[in-house]
């Protein structure tokens, strides 16, 4: 009888990009607490990057925003155009002078953030490890293609920024949830970015982001949008035409009447805040006047939560595989039948509109 033959994934190769040795060698030290990761170079610029991707062909590049020579946007936009890898921006920068910079690195292709070490009050090394090396154990899985930008609002479709009240429809959702992880900050600009300033319906939004990011986040949403973009206050009520997202480490859900109620007692599914909290608290008390959306993103937080919508009559939205940067959230919603509509990340927001404006009849 023969023994079953194990196989052995070669670790993943990693460059680390930042001009303070003190940071790289941190970071070495890190991602070396994980046989998975291996760290294959150091460069202190984006042109020492440059020079090195062709030989040393790393599967994640992380890098860090300001550096001289060239810094993390451009040496991002430059591995896009000729060595398109996935890129993990690691960095202190959040906002510089009121505009949220770390999120430009998204923009120009860049999969996801995560903060410096010892930028934060958590002194934690050990689960900042962890949640480093699993950003990039998830990031080493997606295929990167040469930059392709996200579809513009002027490109759009017309229906995603026609008014209202031109549609000829009755209103049907009174609330709109929207759960995400990986990829989600740049799905979510695409969606909000093609929505007109009278929704009449409120949108809470979960997503999944390192600590010290959200406020950046929030920040660089709003001027695309022609929504109020906002983080979530404790007891204030949802109003049509805003988008609230939940304080750091905090679980958003809402009351019958609207009122929003914030908590941060548990981890939920490993997560907090949870996209199933928000989900299920809006098909309990918003029923088939509720509309769930569900992003790009790894595991399966929201999945269940987008089905108690579905069960409780609401309409759900999943993002299409060939638009996620990861397939895995929408995808545990699919395979369990909680999603009414599978769209292209480009074709939500007008599908929002739509079922907000109702389908002819009253709800």
């Amino acid at each position: 009888m023969k023994t079953p033959t194990i196989e052995h994934k070669p670790p993943i190769r990693v460059l680390l990009v930042d001009d303070s040795m003190i940071t790289l060698k941190m970071l070495q030290k890190l991602l070396a607490s994980s046989p998975e990761v291996q760290v294959v170079g150091l460069a202190r610029n984006g042109q020492e990057a440059l020079n090195l991707i062709p030989q040393l062909r790393p599967a994640v590049i992380c890098t860090d925003y300001l550096m001289p020579l060239m810094d993390g946007l451009e040496l991002t936009r430059q591995i896009m155009k000729r060595f398109p890898t996935p890129v993990l921006v690691v960095s202190s920068l959040v906002i510089e002078k009121g505009t949220p910079t770390a999120f430009k690195l998204l923009e120009a292709g860049a999969l996801d953030i995560f903060p410096k070490p010892g930028t934060t009050a958590d002194s934690d090394y050990t689960r900042l490890a962890e949640e480093l090396i699993q950003k990039i154990r998830i990031l080493s899985g997606v295929p990167v293609f040469a930059r392709r930008g996200l579809v513009s609002p002027k490109a759009a479709s017309a229906d995603s920024r026609q008014p209202l009240r031109e549609l000829g429809l009755v209103k049907r959702i009174s609330i709109v949830a929207i759960g995400a992880s990986t990829g989600g900050p740049q799905a979510l600009k695409e969606v909000l970015q093609n929505l007109p300033p009278n929704l009449p319906a409120p949108i809470l939004c979960v997503q999944h982001i390192s600590d010290g990011f959200l406020q950046g986040l929030v920040d660089w949403l709003a001027p695309s949008s022609s929504l109020r973009v906002k983080v979530a206050e404790a007891d204030e009520f949802a109003t049509p035409g805003v988008v609230y997202f939940p304080p750091n480490r905090t679980h958003l859900e809402v009351e019958r009447g609207g009122r929003l109620c914030l908590s941060s007692t548990r981890l939920v599914g490993g997560h907090c805040p949870s996209v199933n909290v928000l989900f299920k608290s809006v098909a309990e008390h918003f029923g088939r006047r509720a509309l769930g959306v569900l992003l790009t993103g790894m595991g399966n937080d929201g999945a269940e939560g987008l089905l108690a919508i579905a069960k409780a009559g609401g309409d759900t939205v999943a993002q299409n595989e060939a638009s996620c940067v990861v397939f895995g959230m929408p995808k545990v919603a699919i395979d369990l039948g909680a999603a009414k509509y599978v769209l292209p990340v480009e074709a939500i927001a007008a599908k929002i509109v739509h079922l907000c404006a109702g389908s002819g009849t009253a709800a």
